[in-house]
C-alpha cells in the first residue's frame, strides 16, 4: 500500500523516545445503505491495516465520522475470501471494535490537534463525506497546515468539493490515484456509487495515474 508507505514516512517520530507520540485522525464513513441496492460502508482491511501498522509504532490513532458513534462495515469486506491478516486479527480484537465503533463526532475534532490525517475507503465516503462541511474545512486545514492527508481507494472521492484558497480544485494539478471505472465494472458495483471517481478527477484536472486491474 504505497499510501500507508507515505504516511509512515511522514509521521514516524524522528524525535527521542521521550517525545509525544504522533496523532493520526481517521475518517471513516457513518453511510450504511444505498436504498434498493445494498449495504455498504467501510471496507474494513482499509482501515485495519493501517491502523494496526501505526498503533504497532506508537501512533495514536483517533477515529472520527460524520455522525460519530458506530461505524457501518460493508459486509462483503468481512466475507472469508476477503479476510487478510489484519481484517482476521480485529475480528478477534475487542479493543479495536470498541474504539471504531465509538468514533467522534467530525464536528468535534480540529486538525490542530493531530500530525496527519488518513480517510479509508469502501463506497460509504462516496455518500456522506463528499458533501460534509466539517470534512472539507478539515482537509483544508490539514494541507494548510502543511500536514499529510492521505486516502485509499474509494476515499479520493472526498477530494470532490474540496478547494484551494483561491478557488482551484484541490486535487488540480497534483497526481492521484483512485478506484478506476473498470474496476467498479469488475466488481459489478455500479449501483454503488453516484459518481465516477476516476472522472471527477480527470474533471477537476488531477494527474490520474492507475495500474493494471
Amino acid at each position: 500500500m504505497t499510501f500507508l508507505i507515505a504516511l509512515l514516512g511522514l509521521v514516524l517520530p524522528n524525535t527521542p523516545e521521550t517525545a509525544a507520540p504522533k496523532k493520526v485522525l481517521f475518517v471513516v464513513t457513518s453511510f450504511s445503505e444505498v436504498k434498493g441496492v445494498g449495504k455498504t460502508g467501510l471496507w474494513l482491511e482499509e482501515f485495519t491495516t493501517p491502523y494496526y501498522e501505526l498503533t504497532a509504532r506508537g501512533i495514536a490513532v483517533t477515529i472520527a465520522s460524520p455522525r460519530g458513534g458506530k461505524t457501518p462495515v460493508d459486509p462483503k469486506s468481512t466475507a472469508e475470501n476477503m479476510q487478510t491478516a489484519s481484517v482476521k486479527k480485529y475480528l478477534t480484537d475487542p479493543a479495536a471494535q470498541q474504539k471504531l465503533n465509538s468514533a467522534l463526532p467530525l464536528s468535534t475534532v480540529n486538525a490542530g490537534d493531530y500530525d496527519a490525517v488518513f480517510y479509508p475507503g469502501g463506497h460509504g465516503p462516496m455518500w456522506d463525506l463528499v458533501d460534509d462541511k466539517h470534512s472539507i474545512a478539515l482537509i483544508s486545514r490539514f494541507y494548510e497546515q502543511g500536514k499529510p492527508v492521505s486516502l485509499v481507494c474509494h476515499a479520493p472521492a472526498v477530494l470532490k468539493n474540496v478547494k484551494t484558497k483561491d478557488g482551484a480544485w484541490f486535487v488540480h494539478g497534483k497526481t492521484v490515484s483512485g478506484f478506476t471505472n473498470t474496476e467498479e465494472v469488475a466488481g459489478g458495483a455500479l449501483d454503488m456509487t453516484p459518481f465516477s471517481l476516476e472522472d471527477m478527477l480527470k474533471e477537476h484536472g488531477a494527474k490520474y495515474e492507475r495500474g493494471a486491474d
